[in-house]
């Protein structure tokens, strides 16, 4: 079998050292000049082993400070069941308003921020098969982004029918946040969530992604696409979700 490549070895002792403690996160690697020394290699072969473990999210580099170890960031972890709270027309009160996304990231409301861009649109065929409707059914859509402490963790786009929502405050982006999200604003329709169906998949983020949810390089996303349901009309389509893959857990549990 033909010898690895010197800078893919280079890589694999750094990352061991990373894993097993060598190398903390928030540790400086040793400079290009102390590896160059340490395996009798060229400083370009050196740039390639850490460009790889770049790749990997394993480290990143600083103007004027190296190349430093990442931190690995607060994993949320995401159950199914975390919608229950939230549906119907009439929530239990809270001690404080609260989301699923507040939730699931354990912060209180006055850590919680949510940008967001309201547009009508037209459902295009994929669109339109998802919420069961004629193509071209004049839409809600909203995207928002979503921070928790002041950092950016996830993204989604939503759907709305115009014919349910527009004119009501749920189609003003000034009334956002709102307290118990879309799950709260159906039942405060009249269209309290009975079904909630949800697709996971994943593919690496689109430039606008990584950079909006600040992702280091070479890490994915997790997708999720999400039907909410009123006695069998979909009355919500999110598509996607959108979460960096090193930031969460989906937990599924299923009762036989």
């Amino acid at each position: 079998m033909a010898e690895r490549p010197a800078y893919q070895r280079i890589a694999d002792t750094l990352r061991e050292g990373i894993r097993d403690g060598l190398h903390p996160p928030g540790a400086r690697l040793p400079t290009l000049a102390q590896l160059v020394a340490l395996h009798g290699v060229s400083e370009i072969v050196v740039r390639q082993a850490v460009a790889l473990l770049r790749g990997e999210g394993l480290v990143e580099t600083r103007r004027g400070g190296g190349t430093v170890v990442r931190a690995a960031p607060p994993v949320r972890r995401v159950a199914m069941d975390r919608y229950r709270r939230f549906a119907g027309a009439a929530p239990e009160p809270a001690p404080e308003p609260a989301t699923t996304f507040t939730h699931d990231q354990r912060i209180a409301w006055n850590e919680y921020r949510l940008d967001r861009e309201f547009t009508r649109v037209r459902a295009e065929p994929d669109l339109a098969a998802l919420f069961e409707l004629p193509v071209r059914t004049e839409l809600l859509r909203r995207r928002f982004v979503f921070y928790s402490r002041g950092r950016p963790h996830q993204i989604s786009v939503n759907y709305l029918p115009w014919s349910l929502v527009g004119g009501t405050p749920v189609a003003d982006p000034a009334r956002e946040p709102w307290p118990g999200g879309t799950l709260a604003q159906l039942g405060f329709l009249g269209r309290a969530v009975t079904r909630v169906e949800e697709s996971v998949g994943a593919r690496m983020p689109t430039p606008e992604e990584a950079e909006t949810l600040r992702m280091a390089a070479g890490t994915p996303v997790v997708t999720i696409t999400r039907r909410l349901i009123s006695e069998g009309h979909v009355m919500e389509v999110c598509r996607d979700i959108v979460i960096p893959a090193d930031r969460v857990v989906l937990d599924y549990a299923i009762d036989l």
